[in-house]
């Protein structure tokens, strides 16, 4: 028996990322973390930075990292728009690590009020770039 599947689009201003079927997609929202599977209840939600995580018609799980955007759900599809988007295995570690110490530079410094504030988002998306990463390796990726 075929599992039950929504039409998921992922988008970036750049480009399609993804357009397919999926059983089930995660994404961390404003309020914390959404698991939405097909006949999910429509939502619209600003999404944090962090993992998309999909799983494709036969079970075949994919991990994207987003910087942030918006989810929509509708009943018959789910868009995700998001500002940046990078497939997992593309992440850049290194870089990640020494955005993460940049960031935490900025908070030490303490300049003015939107320093501190763009300090707090870019140490937001590094952690997120180092989970995702951590989260692949846990799934036996390299």
């Amino acid at each position: 028996m075929a599992a039950i599947t929504v039409h998921l689009d992922i988008v970036s201003p750049e480009m399609q990322i993804f357009s397919g079927l999926v059983e089930m997609v995660s994404v961390t929202g404003e309020l914390g973390e959404l698991g939405i599977l097909p006949g999910h209840v429509q939502l619209l939600s600003a999404i944090k930075p962090g993992q998309v995580r999909i799983t494709l018609q036969g079970g075949k799980k994919e991990i994207y990292y987003i910087s942030g955007g918006m989810l929509e759900v509708q009943p018959d599809c789910i868009t995700i728009l998001a500002d940046t988007v990078v497939r997992a295995e593309n992440l850049d570690e290194a870089a990640a690590k020494e955005a993460k110490e940049r960031a935490l530079k900025l908070l030490a410094d303490k300049k003015s009020k939107v320093d501190y504030i763009t300090a707090l988002h870019e140490l937001a998306k590094a952690a997120a770039q180092i989970r995702t990463i951590k989260e692949l390796r846990r799934r036996g990726h390299t």
